[in-house]
């Protein structure tokens, strides 16, 4: 078993005694999903030939849709990748009049990481290596000039002016390297300002730089598809979109037409995708299975995605087809659990085998339990699982009195079953849709 330090047992014994997932470390706890990982590792090494790819991660809450979206992410980024993600919230999806795709915009480039920078605000990294490579070919020699160095902007970044804004990215580029140049953290700021989508009007960003367009609602995906170009162009193997909590707009938005409009871009960037009609970008989404099917609210209810993501129907008994743009992410089967737990346990102990709090016998025998709860096969996700497991180390390592056995005997967990028929169940009205409601729990 591997040493783990401790920033990543921190985070990682935190996070899932929490009920979320750590963002470092989880190549100490990851287990099964060997078809699902390499099915998007496919996708990844198409995106670096200079194709595109889009998936969608579905499964129930605590399935570990998240936990993916994050080892894929590392995955990505060992392959130089850069990687943008970010959740969708009400006010931030992919299209909305009143700055709510600017916002989710905003949020990817924040979170943007790379291999050097993995846990996020690697931006002006991505930014500066760049124009600081390009000005020592220039002037490394010491025969090139300031003047030298914009001209091989103009040239390398050639492409991007036949994209929208490619023009204004340019320049807000050359501005980028005039504050670099002279030490002008103002100028530079500015500059990352407009990349992130930070500036609100036109006139404030034409006055710090000269550029006549802002990162707005309207041009949300043509950014996207701008700045991944422009991440090959500085070296890196292409861009990877992860957006989180797809079922925020099937479930969250009661107007059917804000739904339908958001749909409409999510089917923009599939067909852009699958079409080949975009270069050097991937976009993973994550949802639930209620996001996906609802017929009414879900993505489904779009008809036009609905015929595009809909699963194969030769993919029956347990089967899945892993080139459907659908991945769905079943249980762990009980054998990966128990690996899981394995694992976990030498998280808790430092990776240090004299350190273990309970056997591998304690182990089979908290997951006979959880087996044994009522309504455990529908009902135990891996996040419950894990979640228990955590505390139940916890308490053996904070009261070495009581062995594992009396703490499983003991201990009466709530039922899964119980857990969710006893949260609050209320009718939804559909404010564009005919007298029936939907029950939302």
């Amino acid at each position: 078993m591997s040493k783990v330090i401790p920033r990543e047992r921190a985070a990682i014994l935190q996070s899932l005694a929490a009920g979320v997932v750590p963002s470092i470390g989880l190549h100490h706890i990851q287990v099964g999903r060997l078809n699902e990982v390499d099915a998007l590792v496919r996708d990844l090494k198409l995106v670096e030939q200079g194709g595109a790819a889009v998936r969608f991660i579905v499964g129930r809450f605590g399935s570990g849709k998240t936990f993916f979206l994050n080892l894929i992410r590392n995955v990505a980024q060992a392959r130089k990748f850069v990687v943008a993600q970010a959740d969708i919230t009400t006010d931030r999806r992919f299209q909305g009049n009143g700055g709510q795709a600017q916002s989710l915009y905003s949020a990817l480039m924040q979170n943007l990481s790379t291999k050097a920078r993995p846990d996020g605000n690697a931006l002006q990294n991505v930014v500066e290596r760049w124009i600081g490579d390009v000005d020592h070919g220039i002037r490394g020699s010491g025969g090139g000039t300031e003047e030298d160095v914009k001209q091989q902007f103009n040239k390398l970044l050639r492409p991007l002016q036949d994209l929208v804004s490619g023009f204004d990215f340019v320049n807000v580029m050359t501005k980028y390297y005039e504050g670099y140049l002279a030490h002008n953290e103002e100028l530079q700021g500015s500059a990352l300002r407009w990349l992130r989508a930070e500036y609100s009007t036109k006139a404030e960003a034409r006055q710090d730089l000269g550029v006549r367009s802002i990162i707005d609602d309207a041009g949300f995906y043509d950014y996207l598809k701008l700045f991944a170009a422009f991440v090959r162009i500085a070296g890196y193997s292409g861009l990877l979109v992860n957006v989180d909590e797809l079922v925020v707009l099937s479930h969250r938005l009661p107007n059917r037409t804000a739904r339908d409009k958001n749909y409409e871009a999510i089917l923009r960037i599939i067909n852009d995708c699958l079409q080949g009609r975009v270069e050097g970008l991937a976009f993973l989404f994550a949802g639930t299975d209620e996001c996906l099917e609802d017929p009414r609210r879900g993505l489904y209810s779009y008809a036009a995605l609905e015929r595009r993501l809909r699963a194969n129907p030769y993919a029956t008994n347990g089967t899945q087809d892993y080139s459907s743009p659908i991945i769905q992410l079943a249980n762990l089967r009980p054998e990966d659990c128990y690996v899981l737990l394995l694992n976990i346990r030498n998280v808790h102990a430092n990776g240090d085998e004299a350190n273990y709090l309970i056997p591998d016998a304690g182990i089979v025998a908290y997951l006979e339990q959880c087996s044994a709860r009522i309504g455990a096969a529908y009902f135990q996700t891996p996040g419950d699982t894990v979640k228990d497991f955590v505390g139940l180390l916890n308490m053996l390592e904070q009261d070495r009195s009581r062995s594992w056995q009396d703490h499983l005997q003991r201990h009466d967990a709530p039922k899964p079953a119980d857990k969710h028929a006893k949260q609050n169940v209320k009718p939804v009205p559909d404010p564009d849709g005919d007298d029936l409601i939907e029950l939302r729990r």
